[in-house]
């Protein structure tokens, strides 16, 4: 105890069960927080799904934001699905909305890998991507 009052830390009980308890002198507070730390690195991260929407006619300066959105997306370790949905009479013009989808994947290509190819569900084509 004197040499942990000279050296101006703690004396901590490392192993009281042992024969005779095994102490260490230390700064406790840092030990604490130390131990914290390491508990907080090991959090793991959850895959979460994320959804940008599109439409055939939206806008390109629209597209390039969703398209950095995804990006941050794919970086954080997240799926997106990427889903063209088609209105009224946008289902006559199928084309358009699949080369609005093929751009969006070439774009999204450095990042993230098609789990599931483009395909039409209904009104919407819809792609799924994961990161690499």
């Amino acid at each position: 105890m004197s040499l942990a009052r000279e050296a101006g830390l703690d004396l901590v009980e490392v192993a009281p069960n042992e024969k005779p308890p095994v102490c260490r002198i230390m700064d406790f507070g840092k030990f604490k927080y130390q131990q914290k730390k390491k508990q907080h690195k090991t959090h793991v991260h959850h895959t979460k799904i994320k959804e940008i929407r599109l439409r055939p006619k939206t806008g390109e300066h629209d597209i390039e934001f969703k398209v950095n959105q995804a990006k941050g997306f794919l970086q954080h370790k997240d799926k997106v699905i990427v889903s063209v949905v088609f209105r009224g009479r946008e289902l006559a013009h199928i084309d358009e909305g699949q080369r609005v989808m093929k751009n969006i994947l070439e774009q999204l290509d450095p990042v993230g890998k098609v789990d599931s190819p483009p395909q039409q569900m209904g009104r919407r084509l819809v792609c799924t991507l994961s990161p690499k």
